[in-house]
């Protein structure tokens, strides 16, 4: 599973590279969709990468998504009773580790919505014009994904 998180606007954006974050859901800053690994979203991840922030999440930081910015379709905040009345998993984690496994995808749980809408970074980005990799804060983050995720839980 591969967590991406949109980092810059649209203004001055090729019309493929829109139509590409508008197929994976990132219509707007600071937010984040989960996909799973296969080589057509890993070809969406390539084209968009000077937008987004992606790397692979464990189910520590699943869970934390899912706690922290999960919502139903009515708005209301994702909760281990909801998850235990309208899917076969008993909590948050629980379905946070099927989703890792492979087991379980966002459409197992109905009115889960599947862009989590995520807080601006706290202290900041690291800048928005380089990669990861050159010290800045857009592209492929690895295992860091998780330190990002905690910024804007």
């Amino acid at each position: 599973m591969y967590a991406i998180i949109r980092l810059r606007g649209s203004v001055n954006t090729k019309p493929e590279i829109k139509d590409t974050l508008k197929m994976l859901r990132l219509n707007q800053i600071n937010h984040c969709v989960v996909v799973p690994d296969t080589p057509n979203y890993r070809g969406m991840i390539q084209k968009v990468k000077d937008y987004v922030a992606f790397g692979p999440v464990d189910a520590a930081t699943l869970t934390l998504i899912l706690e922290n910015r999960g919502r139903t379709v009515g708005g209301e905040r994702l909760t281990d009773d909801y998850v235990a009345k309208n899917s076969s998993y008993k909590s948050i984690k629980e379905f946070a580790e099927a989703l890792e496994s492979g087991n379980a995808t966002i459409k197992d749980l109905p009115g889960l919505n599947p862009v989590f809408r995520m807080h601006p970074p706290r202290k900041g980005h690291a800048g928005l014009k380089r990669t990861f990799q050159q010290g800045g804060a857009l592209g492929n983050y690895g295992e860091e994904i998780s330190r990002l995720v905690e910024k804007m839980r």
